[in-house]
């Protein structure tokens, strides 16, 4: 499929399909229906809902199962946890293949609606204090995973109805006020991403991390996020490599797995001129975390520092200084 070209209006324009740049686009006419249908009615609706919400981060991947849920839900954790103390939100748009139910140890939760909309579900956040909720950071997730009568349902949806379910999520979810409302999104880039970007035109969105692997397979892939981010307007926080190295539980040993034969995401950053944010090695810490739905910090063993973790502690400061630029 070839891209649209570079003078194209775009989906939401009001010369829509009939600027001269749509002239021989074979989507012309769904683009002049879509413009004569005049503007979304939910999208102030939307944009009344995120006012209350400081900044809006969502995190991408070229590449399925780099990790990218993992580092969407710890990032979640970490910015609500001491010292940061943030009211953090985390929206899981992954349709098809939602995780965070199960990196936040939710599954069995409910959604309940009230008359200010659908209510997020609270997480425990480790170090805060229950007696003094307004001094300390909070956690609450949505995901489609919260709406099955069953964790082992299948979604199966077309592009509409996914489109449908993520402005659901944004016009009718009561976050109330947040510092940072981090969207877990599907890997490349789809129908939900799209979705995603539309929706928020009106209320924007603060930046995208971008998760990929050492391999040269993953970064291809982010060389076309990278672009695709470019193409929407929507600043590139920075790329996060995750699966950097494994760390030996033994020793603590950070010994190389994935080879990366063009370098890595670092060389890659500096030749898109992105911000590297940092490297996320294989722990079994992490991976216990992920698998019991905690945070990193809270399942390591006390006494113990995990390479692992420090590392990650890099990460989330060079996102958040990324995001405040």
């Amino acid at each position: 499929m070839s891209e649209a070209p570079a003078t194209c209006p775009g989906t939401s324009a009001p010369d829509a399909g009939s600027a001269s740049g749509c002239a021989g686009c074979p989507n012309r006419a769904t683009c002049q229906s879509n413009a004569a249908a005049g503007p979304d009615p939910d999208l102030a609706a939307i944009a009344e809902r995120m006012s209350s919400i400081k900044r809006v981060i969502v995190v991408l991947s070229g590449k399925g199962g780099v990790g990218k849920s993992t580092v969407s839900t710890q990032l979640a954790y970490s910015l609500a946890a001491p010292p940061m103390n943030q009211h953090v939100g985390l929206l899981d748009i992954d349709i098809c293949g939602p995780s965070v139910p199960t990196l936040t140890s939710t599954q069995t939760e409910e959604v309940h609606q009230t008359a200010s909309g659908w209510e997020p579900i609270a997480v425990s956040v480790p170090g805060s204090d229950a007696l003094s909720p307004d001094a300390t950071g909070t956690l609450a997730v949505m995901s489609i995973g919260h709406l099955l009568p069953s964790r082992d349902d299948a979604v199966i949806w077309r592009g509409a109805r996914k489109h449908g379910m993520i402005k659901q999520f944004l016009r009718d979810v009561n976050w109330g006020v947040l510092d940072t409302l981090i969207i877990d999104t599907p890997p490349g880039t789809s129908d939900e991403h799209l979705s995603v970007i539309q929706t928020l035109q009106k209320s924007g969105i603060d930046g995208a991390v971008i998760v990929t692997t050492p391999q040269e397979v993953a970064l291809a892939d982010v060389r076309k996020e990278i672009n695709f981010c470019r193409r929407i307007g929507v600043k590139v926080v920075g790329v996060v490599e995750n699966m950097s190295g494994f760390v030996c539980p033994e020793c603590a040993h950070v010994t190389n797995i994935f080879h990366p034969s063009s370098g890595g995401a670092q060389p890659m950053c500096d030749e898109f001129k992105v911000p590297f944010l940092g490297k996320i090695p294989l722990d079994p810490v992490l991976t216990r975390a992920c698998d019991a739905g905690q945070s990193y910090a809270s399942v390591q063993a006390e006494g113990t520092t995990s390479p692992g973790l420090s590392m990650f502690a890099e990460v989330v400061a060079a996102v958040r200084s990324s995001v405040e630029q």
